[in-house]
């Protein structure tokens, strides 16, 4: 019986992780004034009626904290990439010069700061949303499993235990969307 228990607690914790991870993905691709090839990865190409990710078309180099340097493996879909990040209404600009698509990271103004800031906080509310539905799931779980004939008290402790999970999660969604609002807001 304690063995479901354990599964259970792995399970539970592997749900938990994967949100935690969920979240970075989703904070690294709200921009912070810093070149990072990230800020690409939901751009798609139109590759002969092919949505295609930009980054299995092109190599995506940062030379400096400003500077972002996109070169195609086929110099041809240069101008599909430049429209593509053109579309993205990522307030970027890109340079083509034919060979390359050179893009300068704009400073962020006060208002698109607060904008991302706020973006970064409904992302972390979301991962929050995300903790609670998981918990209340493996909550339901460890009933069934009073009911299979589990003493209540190992109900209770595993309770006790998952809720103290949870606590420190919600703590670890707290500090990743404190760091990205401080990266935000740092000029």
């Amino acid at each position: 019986m304690e063995a479901q228990i354990i599964d259970l607690k792995k399970k539970f914790e592997e749900n938990l992780n994967n949100t935690i991870s969920f979240l970075n993905k989703e904070l690294i691709k709200i921009r912070t004034g810093k070149a990072h090839p990230s800020l690409f990865d939901g751009i798609k190409i139109d590759y002969y009626g092919n949505p295609t990710p930009l980054n299995q078309m092109a190599s995506i180099n940062i030379p400096d904290a400003k500077t972002i340097v996109i070169q195609p493996w086929d110099k041809s879909v240069l101008s599909f990439i430049e429209k593509a990040i053109l579309n993205a209404n990522l307030g970027f600009t890109p340079i083509n010069n034919g060979e390359i698509i050179r893009i300068n990271i704009p400073q962020l103004t006060e208002e698109r700061r607060k904008e991302y800031v706020k973006l970064a906080k409904m992302e972390g509310e979301k991962a929050k949303v995300s903790v609670r539905n998981i918990r209340r799931e493996y909550l339901e779980k460890l009933k069934k499993l009073e009911k299979e004939g589990v003493p209540e008290d190992e109900i209770k402790k595993s309770e006790k235990e998952f809720q103290d999970i949870v606590d420190n999660t919600m703590k670890q969604i707290d500090n990743l969307i404190e760091l990205k609002e401080k990266e935000i807001l740092q000029i």
